[in-house]
């Protein structure tokens, strides 16, 4: 086998196996110089493992002596927890890793380190798998995205988030869930319900009831925009909770916060709260069907009235008060004003700058010389005729 060498290495995806523990593993086709194919699984942080073993082993070619030697591509390091969007993500950027990896000179690419990682391993033919167990799923990399592995676009896969506690059904359109279960998530909608799939069932869930594995959503959600974007109440709501707001069909408000769980934080007038984002329409867009599908819809439930949450995450979701936004929003209205005002007190700042300068520039009348004074410095002949 010491003549043996790899031809080409082609990634066809990833699996993402539940035993022992949830994970995820690359695949690829690997093309021998004897012309047979194996198909082997491989973590990204063996993957890691083994690229930072090349570059001890070349220190030149990684440009550890001179960046300006480096053959070597560059791999991201992993991260703390590799969730499936990251595994997705990744995909372009391992593809590309291989592919300019088989094109380096022999002495690299066809070393025993590289040769022996690639080689089939009794797990790639005969995976650990536990019959009680969810069966692997695998995401295939589209047909056309292998033909330039340069410009390969992951597929698309469905997020997995978590439940964070009980969930009844009310509705044969939704989807019961248990705190801890696992969904894959097909659809999400601002509305709050997402529409997810568990095993062989699939419905809406309340985005409220969910959380990704791979860190908190924060990042998903919108930043708040005190400024205020117009938005037409499409249905009356009377609110429940005390920081929430009645009002009713034909409202014009302003929508200063999107959230996941489909409760907007909106403005009217100079009050602030809660209203369910699928009651509302965006100002200027006509959608008929949509305004009467919702009138058959309920609001989904809000994320803090979900009793007994068990979060996955040991940091908290970060929460703004209702009283934050409100007093930012009263801010931003009184900033309008203050600037309104401001602009009409620099105008009369200056004219009446411009009206102290032109007096400033006339010269001052001197006062009149007495009489003593005037016969004191004047000539001979002044003095004769005064």
């Amino acid at each position: 086998m010491g003549d043996a060498f790899i031809r080409h290495i082609e990634l066809l995806g990833y699996e993402k196996r539940f035993f022992p523990s949830q994970h995820y593993v690359y695949m690829f086709l690997v093309k021998w110089n004897d012309l047979s194919e194996k198909l082997v699984y491989r973590r990204f942080t063996e993957i890691y493992e083994f690229h930072k073993a090349l570059k001890e082993m070349f220190p030149i070619e990684s440009g550890d002596i001179n960046m300006e030697n480096r053959i070597i591509p560059h791999l991201p390091a992993p991260k703390w927890f590799d969730g499936q969007r990251s595994t997705q993500n990744r995909q372009g950027t391992l593809a590309e890793y291989c592919y300019t990896l088989i094109n380096l000179p022999h002495k690299i690419s066809r070393c025993l380190h590289v040769v022996n990682f690639f080689k089939v391993r009794p797990d790639d033919t005969n995976p650990v798998t536990d019959s009680q167990i969810k069966k692997p799923e695998v995401f295939l990399l589209p047909k056309d995205a292998k033909k330039n592995s340069t410009d390969i676009t992951g597929p698309i896969v469905l997020q997995t988030y978590r439940a964070i506690a009980d969930y009844e059904k009310s509705s044969t359109s939704e989807m019961a869930v248990k705190a801890g279960d696992m969904v894959d998530v097909v659809e999400k909608s601002e509305s709050g319900w997402w529409f997810c799939q568990l095993k062989n069932q699939r419905g809406w869930v309340p985005a409220a009831y969910l959380e990704p594995m791979d860190g908190p959503d924060e990042s998903e959600e919108q930043e708040p925009n005190y400024a205020g974007e117009l938005y037409v109440v499409q249905k009356s709501y009377t609110a429940v909770e005390e920081d929430e707001l009645t009002l009713k069909e034909g409202d014009t408000i302003e929508v200063i916060h999107k959230l996941l769980d489909g409760w907007w934080v909106i403005r009217k007038d100079e009050t602030t709260g809660y209203y369910p984002s699928m009651y509302l329409q965006k100002a200027g867009e006509t959608n008929a069907s949509t305004k009467s599908e919702l009138r058959n819809r309920s609001a989904p439930p809000r994320r803090s009235t979900i009793r007994n949450a068990k979060s996955i995450h040991k940091q908290g979701r970060k929460q703004i008060s209702q009283e934050t936004y409100r007093r930012n929003s009263k801010k931003y209205l009184q900033s309008r004003r203050n600037m309104k005002e401001k602009f009409q007190n620099k105008a009369n700042v200056i004219i009446e700058k411009n009206e102290r300068e032109e007096n400033k520039a006339q010269p001052a009348v001197p006062p009149r010389p007495s009489k003593d004074l005037i016969l004191n410095r004047c000539t001979e002949s002044t003095r004769r005729k005064i």
